[in-house]
């Protein structure tokens, strides 16, 4: 079984959980071993196990050779507790598997999780102000005329309009835009750009839009400082100043402004390790439980690096100002401590960069529910995040400037002429970009199966249609969408179960007689003896 890329898409974390059971049991040699004078067949030792796995998560696109073998021994630990092996004794249910010689086995079949019913958020419909009506009290006869001199030009144009050379047309008043219908075309727009960057049909099985808070948005767009770190308007839910000292004197380090730098050893660790208390103490990550199946979705577009940067800056938007702050000002830190050659190492095992990824990337992101892969996928986006995090954590100009014009744009007093339904001097918000046949080919199979799979067994299952009707309905889907059809009906046997023949009964003899054609009496000659 060869492992691809899983892509951006609901349930994710899931399907890299069950493609990664699977691979390991594909992969992992089993032999013959002895323990205690007995011999056990088709097992392995921990370390073997540790081997195997930690070469297949590195060869693995989705995860990658940043994968430790410390971080290996965590997931081998969790396919004990789920039964995804066990030991030769049969006992699971614990974590306490070592990176040993103890001898484990598969069992018969080890557990795929299944896919959550998730229960639909449903389609937010932002409903803004009927922009063609004016305003209450205003009326187009009542508008105040300032007098012009007529000249032969503009009279023309009038005439023209009344000889009808020139369609008639009317002034379009605008309702005046409230601060709150701002920013609720900032949350539509913003959410619009997020799924097509993703290319997901809808954000409903990753995101709840309901709990993406649109003042949140405005406030990181336009509240930001010189460095582009956003302020907040309350003050209470600033970083405390001791940890503000703390990670300024290792970011800046050796030109500490708000430490004086005590003269004995091993300083900057005790510093450093004040910083990962603190960050370590969190209730909820930075990135939120609210949003971590949107930046796991993310993780399937590192393949294409610039899809992925704008997949993050958009969706760091929809987090609240306090965490996005937070966010801005750790991961500096942690990009300028990893390139920091002056800084003495803070620890004597692990790289710089590998140690900030190990020591802050549950406090970035994790879900509530304790997902099997949190730890592999928090370190793959923290690491990404490090290399990428002047641009992550910008603004998006191209966004932000779209989004000024279509306000601008609704905010102007616009000419309608008759028997235009629409304004059509401003198209509609949309972002589109030309790709590949290639990918195109890609994102219509990965992107429908689902769903046409789904309309296919309804079909299959139908019991109110006639088999006639069913026969041509699965013929037209066979010819329209071949690989799902053959996905569901691999040979003419199981499709053959849809239609079972009924038993013929053989007609009684008599009415075989009746049925046959009337033959005429012909005379015959008899010999008499």
């Amino acid at each position: 079984m060869e492992p691809g890329l899983v892509g951006p898409g609901p349930y994710r974390a899931t399907r890299l959980w069950n493609e990664i059971i699977e691979l390991f049991r594909a992969g992992m040699p089993l032999r013959k071993h002895r323990c205690r004078f007995k011999s056990y067949e088709r097992c392995f030792k921990a370390s073997e196990a540790v081997d195997c796995l930690h070469e297949l998560l590195g060869s693995n696109q989705n995860f990658g050779p940043e994968v430790t073998r410390n971080q290996t021994v965590k997931l081998l630990k969790k396919f004990l507790k789920n039964h995804v092996i066990e030991d030769i004794k049969g006992r699971w249910g614990k974590e306490d598997f070592q990176d040993d010689g103890h001898l484990y086995r598969f069992p018969p079949s080890s557990p795929l999780k299944p896919y959550p019913k998730k229960s639909s958020c449903g389609k937010e419909v932002i409903k803004f102000p009927d922009w063609n009506e004016p305003k209450a009290g205003t009326s187009q006869e009542h508008i105040p005329v300032k007098s012009i001199i007529m000249n032969s030009e503009m009279w023309y144009k009038r005439h023209s309009i009344a000889i009808g050379e020139v369609p008639a047309c009317k002034l379009l008043f605008r309702r005046e835009l409230t601060q709150t219908n701002i920013e609720e075309i900032w949350k539509s727009i913003t959410l619009s750009r997020l799924q097509k960057v993703l290319g997901l049909d809808s954000l409903d099985e990753v995101l709840d839009t309901k709990l993406v808070i649109s003042k949140h948005i405005v406030q990181n767009a336009y509240n930001v400082n010189k460095q582009g770190v956003v302020t907040l308007e309350d003050k209470s839910k600033e970083l405390p100043h001791w940890i503000l000292s703390a990670m300024k004197c290792l970011a800046n380090w050796p030109s500490c402004s708000d430490l004086k730098q005590p003269a004995y050893s091993g300083f900057e660790r005790d510093v450093f390790k004040t910083i990962v208390d603190y960050f370590g103490q969190l209730k909820e990550p930075l990135l939120t439980f609210h949003f971590f199946d949107i930046f796991v979705s993310v993780l399937g577009l590192l393949q294409k690096p610039s899809k992925a940067v704008e997949a993050l800056q958009i969706s760091c938007l929809l987090l609240p100002p306090e965490n996005r702050k937070r966010l801005q000002l750790l991961v500096r830190m942690m990009a300028r401590i990893s390139f920091n050659k002056d800084l003495p190492p803070l620890s004597d095992s692990v790289r710089t960069s590998t140690l900030m990824v190990q020591a802050f990337s549950r406090c970035i992101l994790c879900s509530k529910d304790e997902m099997d892969l949190d730890e592999l996928l928090a370190a793959k986006l923290v690491s990404f995040l490090m290399d990428n995090y002047q641009e992550i954590l910008s603004v998006p100009a191209t966004l932000k400037s779209f989004i000024e014009e279509h306000v601008v744009h609704l905010q102007r007093v616009q000419i309608k002429y008759a028997g235009a339904d629409t304004d059509a001097t401003f198209p509609p918000p949309s972002f589109c970009h030309q790709i590949s046949t290639d990918e195109f080919e890609y994102q219509r199979v990965t992107g429908s199966q689902e769903p046409l799979a789904a309309l296919l067994e309804e079909i299959a299952m139908n019991k109110e249609i006639s088999v006639k009707d069913k026969k041509k309905k699965l013929k037209q889907f066979q010819k329209s969408y071949p690989e799902v059809y053959k996905l569901r009906f691999p040979t003419p046997e199981t499709e053959a179960v849809l239609f079972p023949e009924k038993p013929k009964q053989k007609p009684p003899v008599l009415m075989r007689a009746l049925k046959k054609p009337f033959q005429p009496f012909h005379r015959t000659r008899s010999f008499r003896m």
